[in-house]
């Protein structure tokens, strides 16, 4: 078995990501939902894989210092190219003594706003002179992929030095406009902390990070903003309201005051997705959409984040949507089946009515 066949097919047939575990044959994710290849007519590799088969694929892709990695810490993360044909992210990890592999696909074009079918408020966000934008969703929400996208904006259309930091690298940045610098974790720093302070030194004017994961990372993110660069980041948080608390949440307690001052300031938006399977093949990206305007710094600043949903239903004409209104669109476009949208809006009633299984499916549910 060759590993290079798998990717070949995985991109052939628009899977998303392929799983390598021992007991079972490689696993496909095709919009969202996990498939076997036999259910994708492939007769590639049908037998369940096995310790030594796992380990023989892992290595055929694993650098040699990656390897040495993977012994001492159990897991390790990097990116793996095949000319023509595309790049992946690759995390490889023991599980039971033995070694499993997740791979997630990667075009080797870079997606604009338009060709992913986002809102095209989102370009005012490439246009900003400095501040903080935060990109949120849990994973495989496609958070990078819009990352990529407003970096290529940006790209295109100033000449700025944009500075990325990545575990691992993921889309390849060409200089246009602008010349680009990526950095990533493991290969090129040790942490983003480390790096985002070292970013600093480097005369950058934007900055990305690809996870904020920690308070140092936080805290020196919102100084970057503050001293005038532009900050793009992702979370794995679910809401723009919940994004703005786990940034207050993170600092001690005697420092979230002024925190919340700082965020007020820097904030100039928050974009939270999600990736839905569409009913004629495929999927969509729905996105909650903040733009943080003079009131949701008072609420901010003040700690009311519980009244900044009132604000998103109520500036449509500044370009906010709520999640609900997201999701409820293509909804009613009749892209997505009611089920999709109840499993990101279970509460809500008009939903519940309209779905096919309407409340006795909710009522099997709760019992």
């Amino acid at each position: 078995m060759d590993i290079r066949e798998l990717l070949v097919f995985m991109m052939q047939n628009i899977c998303s990501d392929l799983h390598i575990t021992v007991g079972s044959p490689p696993i496909f994710r095709k919009d969202g939902k996990l498939v076997k290849n036999n259910d994708l007519d492939n007769t590639l590799a049908s037998m369940s894989l096995t310790k030594e088969i796992t380990e023989v694929l892992a290595k055929s892709i694993i650098p040699d210092d990656k390897w040495l990695l993977l012994e001492e810490k159990g897991e390790v993360d990097f990116s793996y190219a095949v000319h023509g044909l595309g790049r992946f992210r690759i995390n490889t990890y023991r599980q039971r003594g033995c070694i499993s592999i997740a791979i997630r696909s990667i075009p080797l074009d870079i997606p604009t706003i338009k060709g992913l079918g986002l809102s095209q408020n989102l370009s005012q966000f490439g246009r900003l002179p400095n501040g903080l934008v935060l990109v949120t969703g849990p994973t495989g929400s496609g958070k990078s992929t819009t990352l990529a996208a407003l970096i290529d904006l940006i790209n295109k259309e100033r000449g700025c030095h944009i500075i990325t930091l990545e575990d691992p690298i993921e889309y390849l940045h060409k200089h246009k406009k602008s010349i680009i610098n990526q950095r990533e974790l493991g290969s090129d720093t040790y942490s983003f902390a480390s790096a985002l302070r070292a970013a600093l030194r480097q005369d950058p004017d934007v900055i990305l990070i690809g996870e904020m994961r920690d308070l140092e990372t936080m805290e020196t993110a919102l100084k970057a903003a503050e001293t005038g660069h532009l900050v793009f980041a992702s979370l794995h948080t679910n809401s723009a309201v919940q994004t703005i608390d786990r940034v207050v949440d993170v600092f001690p307690s005697s420092q979230q005051q002024q925190v919340k001052i700082q965020l007020a300031a820097v904030l100039r938006g928050i974009i939270s997705q999600r990736l839905l399977p569409l009913i004629d093949g495929g999927r969509i990206a729905v996105q909650e959409i903040l733009i943080a305007n003079p009131a949701i710094r008072s609420l901010i600043r003040e700690g009311k984040t519980h009244q900044i949903y009132s604000i998103l239903q109520t500036n449509a004409r500044e370009g906010m949507i709520t999640l609900e209104k997201a999701v409820k669109e293509p909804y009613y476009q009749g892209k997505i089946s009611a089920e999709t949208a109840l499993s990101e809006l279970p509460d809500d009633e008009e939903l519940k009515a309209l779905s096919p299984l309407n409340n006795d499916y909710f009522s099997r549910e709760l019992i």
